[in-house]
């Protein structure tokens, strides 16, 4: 117990600062930072941010620096095409980013886990709509984290017919481990982008989570939603000739810059992997669960070939 409170407030202490930092300047600036296009120094910049970061660049569908106009492209770099198989299962959930576990589990009182004694609401994440929470309470939820080393790219863990998405604005803290847990309630505070997909799982919400020197946030069916920084909140209904559906595995979205894809399931709709736990590392197109109506099935075919 003393040790978590120890740790508790070496973290709070550690991300103190990032309340005094001008969030949104050093995002803006590292925007144009990423996408300035002198050639010798775009070079540069991928050169030591590959060594640094380890990222190994013969998965990538370019491999060499040179193929990149400006260091973001580098950065949302696409994969070669056999680099993520996608989980064949019909069933399987799959992982929709490269990462690691933040947290994973069920939701107590319309609560998520943030960190170890910390929770943050549900409502209040997805934008203080009661309506568009009642679905997910009492569900399951996955807080997967992006490291600035990982593919950076977002895709479909199931198939899904996009319902709604919804900007929401709000501070820029780093999602890093530590400060999640030092700075209490981030992702309900921090700017993010909900989406809420139909699936045959039921609703399916990918809330998309900025973060300090995230350049933007863009989807695949709106382009970049951010910069520029709105105050105010901005939904849109995807219906009739806007109707956008997406595959298992196709691309979704990309963070210019690493960030937090929180997952949230109704109940009762699907089963984690039992090997699952916080801090494990996690690659796009691997299985994270599989759904409820499969586990039944297939507990069910073993009760008759007993």
């Amino acid at each position: 117990m003393a040790n978590t409170v120890q740790h508790r407030l070496r973290d709070w202490l550690l991300s103190l600062y990032q309340h005094l930092l001008p969030q949104r300047t050093l995002s803006q600036l590292m925007y144009r930072l990423t996408r300035h296009r002198i050639v010798w120094l775009t070079g540069l910049q991928i050169r030591l941010f590959a060594r640094i970061f380890g990222v190994n660049l013969k998965e990538a569908e370019f491999s060499s620096p040179k193929d990149y106009p400006h260091f973001n492209a580098f950065f949302t770099r696409a994969l070669g095409k056999e680099a993520r198989p996608i989980a064949d299962s019909a069933d399987a959930v799959v992982s929709p980013v490269d990462g690691c576990i933040s947290q994973l589990g069920s939701l107590t009182d319309d609560r998520l886990l943030q960190a170890k004694g910390w929770s943050y609401n549900l409502v209040e994440l997805l934008g203080g709509s009661k309506s568009r929470a009642a679905p997910f309470r009492g569900g399951q939820f996955a807080t997967l984290y992006l490291s600035p080393k990982d593919y950076h790219r977002i895709h479909m863990p199931l198939a899904g017919h996009l319902r709604e998405m919804t900007y929401l604005p709000g501070r820029l803290f780093s999602v890093s481990p530590k400060t999640v847990n030092g700075i209490h309630n981030l992702f309900a505070r921090n700017e993010r982008v909900v989406n809420v997909f139909d699936t045959e799982a039921g609703p399916l919400a990918m809330v998309l989570v900025g973060a300090i020197f995230v350049g933007s946030i863009e989807t695949v069916w709106a382009g970049q939603i951010t910069p520029p920084y709105r105050h105010q909140p901005h939904h849109q209904l995807y219906e009739g000739e806007k109707a956008i559906s997406l595959a298992k595995g196709q691309e979704m979205g990309r963070f210019n810059m690493g960030s937090t894809v929180i997952l949230i399931f109704p109940p009762d709709t699907i089963h984690w992997q039992s090997e699952l736990q916080a801090e494990m590392p996690v690659r796009m197109g691997q299985p994270l669960g599989q759904l409820i109506t499969a586990v039944q099935t297939e507990v069910e075919k073993q009760w008759a070939n007993a």
